[in-house]
Parts: structure tokens; C-alpha cells; sequence
């Protein structure tokens, strides 16, 4: 393919977010005979899924304590039921697993998930709870569990499965999709702000209009938009918050014990939801009894042919230097700085044999190879949706972005005219006008 000089929709990042706005925007122009899919360009400065899509969980929920989050993914997720064969998706449902001190939160995520038609089993009580699991994997054990919420919608999808069967649909509506192409700045003229052109390392691009959907290079591609480095947000007491930093970086720590992944099978020979569980009694090591913790913590595994093995991870930390330091490149199991170590896999094989006696005596199994990545996070941990410089639709989301693969969908709605009420709690705006998301007790900072 020669290298474009112009486009009308260029769209940077081929990830989830960038695939499914291209082929979502390629479907709304040609229904509303407003151009075609030869009218827009991806680029990506790497590969289809290089990013975070590439190497995500790929777990797909609507377990969210944030009544806005709940909604946009029963979207999302009507869209994953789509067409699961493309999107290489797995709907075995999802479990999110209890203490009490988060009862009230997911009694109320049950109540409202109900009241929005999305189907779930909610489950309270400390013996009910393990009734409940043991009718579903009878060797679970695990202590301080006092509600079960079982999601049957919902599931996960394999990571480059779904990127490439999205890039397939995008392609077949003549969508161009470029690789190793760097987005490098950006031209506007004629006295406005809006975006006449995009600088890359191989040549200026003249386009109408620009989607920026790269995940954790978003910062990057912020700053050369020259957008604000910092947020003011009112909180929930009126007080203003100054120079709070626009986006911050957490470590994602995920891995996979090398078993086959026919070990986790259910009762009856299927394979069991993603599981989930949060609580707050001390776990002890699998490998020498020490006490690997006494506060708080979580993680999340599901059998996973993909990976070869179980696969999930556990919550995230901040990473504490100034994010103008912090190197996004390179990404993932090839950074030297945001890889997961011995801790994470001492500490998440430990809470496996904690929940399920299978996995007792199976850190030998744990696979020793590179794994994790970072996520660049708004000031609340939420994405942001919205549009700048005019003609910019940003979709700021490196936490969420894998199972949000509908988003690109409203998106492309927004970009021919159509208002979503759905992406309306994720604009910018909201920081400075304190329509802030409510926070849970979970241990995950996107919960």
C-alpha cells in the first residue's frame, strides 16, 4: 500500500478501541450514505494489538460498583454476543467473590444490574456463599466470603483472536489499516484549533478528522494535542482540587500457571466462569506457610487454552515516579521495569490454593516468563470520552479498553451525529464539575 497523503478519518492505535471504531464508523457512513470504509485510516506505530490488547486478561464483566459503568457494559457486552466466533469470545459468565466489608457495594451492583435486565445470581451469607461455589468447583475453600455475585452474561475473549477478527471486519468494509507508522504531532490552521494534518515518521497525512485510541501512549498523543498536563476536580464537598496530573501509570500484574487448563473444569465438565475474589483474612504461602498478607486483596482466573493454562492476575500498583518518567516503551513483557516478578507469582498461586485446593502444590507450574504491562489512568481511574481540538474524538482508556470493545460502536455514532447517552458520565468535563464516579470498597482501583 503507498503511503496516504490524506485522509478523512484517521484513527491512531490498532488496538480494540481503534479496530472497532474503524469498522463501527465504516458501517455508520455507508448506512447513512456518508462515505464508505475507504475513507478511513489506522495506524498503528507497531502491530495490531501490540499494546495492552495484545496482552490483556481479556475477562469481559459488568460487575462495576458505578452505575455508568454498569451500563456502558451491558453495551459492551451486547456487543461481544455479536459475533463470538470473530471476536473469539468465550461467554462463560463471571463471579465476582465477597468479604463483607464489600457486601453492601455488591448488593447494590446485584440490585441495579437487575433493574437494567442485565442476568446475574446474587448470593448472600457466609455458608450459602460456599454451598453456592462447591456446586460449581467442589474444592473450593476459600475464607472470609460472605456474598457470591454470579454474572451469567459475560466471560473473556482471546487477546489477538479478537483484535485480529475485528481488523478482519474493519478490512472486509475497506478499511486501511498501516503498521509501523508513529504518530509524531499534529497541524491545524486557518485561525481554529481543529486538526488539519498528522505528522508521522514517514510523512504528513492531510485528514478531516482524527480518533486517537492508544491506550497507554495516550499521555504522549495528549501532550502533543496540547491539552491540559493537569485537571482541576471539585470534590464531593464543593472544595476545588488544583493541578491534580491528568494521567498517572499502574503496573498490571497478571501471569499464568502452566496447568492444563482442563484442571479447572466444573462439576459437571464444563469450563467455570472467570472467578473473582476479594477478601480481607490473611493468606498464607502455598509454597512455606509465611503470611504473604494481611490486608486486603484480590485476583481474578479463568482456564484459558489461549494462554495454555489458568491465567488472571491480581490488583494493580502505582507506579510512584513522575509520570514524565515513566518509559511506556518498551510495552509489556518486553520492559525491563513493568514486567511482574517472583512476589506477584508467589503471592497470586497462594490465593489460588487459597480458594481452590487444586492448586495446592502447583507454584512449580507457575510459567516463568515475561508478563504484566502499565495502564496510563485518569484522575478517577475511569476513562475519558470526548471530543477536542474540534474535530478529535479521544477515547483515553487503557484500563478497560480490552472488554469495552463496544465503545467504538458509540464512538462512531458520536462522529455522524448521534448523542450517546451512555458516554455522557466519562466526558472531561466531569472533574471540574465534581461529576465524579463513586468509589467502592474494592481493592481495584477501576471497580
Amino acid at each position: 500500500m503507498a503511503f496516504p497523503s490524506s485522509t478523512r478519518y484517521l484513527i491512531i492505535g490498532a488496538g480494540v478501541h481503534g479496530l472497532s471504531t474503524a469498522y463501527h464508523l465504516a458501517l455508520q457512513l455507508k448506512a447513512r450514505n456518508q462515505g464508505r470504509g475507504e475513507d478511513i485510516l489506522v495506524l498503528d506505530k507497531t502491530a495490531l494489538g501490540a499494546g495492552a490488547s495484545g496482552i490483556a486478561c481479556g475477562v469481559v464483566r459488568n460487575n462495576y460498583f458505578q452505575p455508568a459503568m454498569r451500563e456502558l457494559m451491558a453495551h459492551n457486552v451486547d456487543v461481544w454476543e455479536s459475533d463470538p466466533k470473530a471476536f473469539s469470545y468465550h461467554p462463560v459468565g463471571y463471579m465476582q467473590i465477597s468479604p463483607e466489608s464489600m457486601h453492601s457495594d455488591i448488593a447494590t451492583i446485584a440490585e441495579q444490574q437487575k433493574e437494567i435486565g442485565y442476568e446475574s445470581v446474587f448470593v448472600e451469607g457466609k455458608q450459602e456463599s460456599t454451598d453456592y461455589m462447591k456446586t460449581i468447583v467442589h474444592d473450593w475453600q476459600a475464607q472470609g466470603i460472605t456474598s457470591v455475585l454470579h454474572e451469567k452474561r459475560g466471560g473473556y475473549a482471546n487477546n489477538t483472536g479478537a483484535v485480529y477478527g475485528l481488523g478482519g471486519k474493519a478490512e472486509a468494509e475497506g478499511v486501511r489499516i498501516m503498521t509501523g507508522v508513529t504518530v509524531q504531532g499534529f497541524e491545524s490552521g486557518n485561525g481554529s484549533s481543529a486538526i488539519t494534518a498528522v505528522q508521522t515518521n514517514r510523512g504528513t497525512i492531510q485528514c478531516d478528522y482524527v480518533i486517537v485510541a492508544a491506550g497507554p501512549w495516550v499521555k504522549s498523543v495528549w501532550e502533543m494535542l496540547e491539552l491540559p498536563r493537569a485537571v482541576t476536580i471539585k470534590g464531593a464537598d464543593g472544595a476545588l482540587h488544583e493541578n491534580v496530573p491528568t494521567w498517572v501509570f499502574w503496573s498490571l500484574q497478571e501471569g499464568t500457571l502452566g496447568v492444563d487448563p482442563n484442571l479447572q473444569q466444573t462439576n459437571d465438565g464444563g469450563m467455570p466462569p472467570v472467578i473473582h475474589v476479594d477478601t480481607d483474612v490473611p493468606l498464607y504461602s502455598c509454597v512455606d506457610g509465611s503470611l504473604v498478607t494481611d490486608q486486603m486483596w484480590g485476583v481474578y482466573y479463568k482456564p484459558d487454552f489461549h494462554f495454555g493454562g489458568v491465567q488472571g492476575g491480581a490488583a494493580p500498583f502505582k507506579v510512584e515516579a513522575d509520570p514524565d518518567d515513566v518509559a511506556v516503551d518498551p510495552y509489556g513483557p518486553e520492559s525491563p521495569d513493568f514486567v511482574v516478578g517472583e512476589e506477584f507469582a508467589h503471592m497470586w498461586v497462594s490465593a489460588l490454593a487459597h480458594c481452590q485446593k487444586r492448586f495446592e502444590g502447583q507454584m512449580p507450574k507457575y510459567k516463568n516468563e515475561p508478563s504484566g504491562g502499565i495502564g496510563a489512568f485518569s484522575p478517577d481511574s475511569f476513562p475519558v470520552f470526548d471530543v477536542f481540538r474540534e474535530n478529535c474524538y479521544v477515547i483515553a482508556d487503557s484500563n478497560h479498553g480490552f472488554k469495552m470493545i463496544g465503545v467504538g460502536k458509540l464512538v462512531a455514532e458520536e462522529i455522524c451525529g448521534a448523542h450517546s447517552k451512555l458516554m455522557e458520565p466519562f466526558r472531561f468535563s466531569r472533574y471540574v464539575e465534581g461529576k465524579l464516579h463513586p468509589v467502592s470498597n474494592s481493592p481495584f482501583p477501576w471497580s
